[in-house]
């Protein structure tokens, strides 16, 4: 299956109603943020780093001219910078628990980014083996990295000022949108995540989750959008057990979720219909309500 094709696997014969989750990357499945570990380290280091945000932040320059600057301000092989990382990085201590959950009861898990894929992938092969990994799809760019380090070049997935544009994405599949997979069912649409900058895939999710404490459950609660709270994985598949019992016990499976968010449409069709939607990490300034899910 490629990389980029986002399909839910479907259990023969079950009546419980499908589940696709979509999750960020750095700061959710992982406590750090993967490029920030090597700008910081082998790059332009935390103080300039920390300039560079506030000018996306700001608007003084857009997210795809600053992140060229970052990346190009590395001059280390792959390898070496991965082993900077590997040695920094901390997994959320339940994720693996929560990810074989997921395959056994024929979740699709996917990973949305703005970040590198070929760092991601590297990263799950590593922290999780290649045979676990490769049941985690990623959409993320792609990248061009020298055999020497001294150049690192994100392959942007839009030719644009924000090279990775998730409101793009959510507009141009929304506008295709279906509301029913292939076989007629309706799966349950969940999206994971910390940051503000989660909210453009968010909204379009039937139940959101947002890590305890963070921005986007900041957000959350200032904007009145509903949104479960959690400190690690094992929180989510706990929960997501018993929205799959609720749901069972609501619908059989038939019509739509018991939770059931209209905007998530967009999902659906990229679930069905093997579309791929792109994201970029920007700020959302405008107040974004998410139904479906509960506080």
């Amino acid at each position: 299956m490629s990389l980029d094709t986002i399909t839910p696997l479907a259990v023969s014969g079950s009546k419980k109603r499908k589940i696709i989750c979509f999750s960020d990357f750095d700061g959710t499945i992982f406590m750090q943020d993967t490029g920030h570990v090597l700008f910081d380290n082998v790059g332009c280091g935390p103080e300039q780093r920390e300039i560079l945000d506030e000018q996306i932040k700001t608007g003084e320059r857009s997210f795809r001219e600053v992140s060229e600057e970052m990346w190009g301000s590395l001059h280390v092989p792959f390898d070496d910078g991965f082993e900077i990382m590997k040695k920094t990085l901390d997994i959320d201590p339940d994720f693996q628990t929560f990810h074989k959950y997921c395959v056994a009861n024929n979740i699709p898990f996917n990973v949305i980014s703005a970040g590198l894929k070929p760092i991601l992938r590297r990263v799950l092969d590593t922290f999780l083996g290649e045979e676990e990994s490769a049941q985690i799809n990623i959409v993320a760019n792609e990248a061009q990295i020298s055999g020497d380090g001294s150049e690192w070049k994100p392959i942007w997935r839009h030719d644009n000022e924000l090279g990775h544009d998730k409101a793009l994405s959510v507009q141009e599949a929304r506008s295709e949108a279906e509301l029913e997979c292939e076989d007629g069912t309706i799966p349950l649409i969940v999206f994971i995540g910390d940051g503000v900058s989660d909210l453009p895939a968010a909204r379009e999710a039937d139940v959101l989750f947002a890590r305890r404490g963070l921005r986007l459950e900041e957000y959350c609660l200032e904007n009145k959008i509903s949104y479960f709270p959690y400190d690690t994985f094992a929180d989510i598949k706990r929960e997501i057990e018993r929205l799959r019992q609720e749901d069972e016990e609501k619908t059989a499976g038939k019509g739509r979720p018991a939770r059931f968010n209209p905007r998530a449409n967009m999902w659906r069709r990229v679930s069905s219909k093997t579309a791929v939607p792109q994201f970029v990490a920007k700020p959302v300034v405008a107040p974004i309500v998410a139904a479906g899910a509960a506080a």
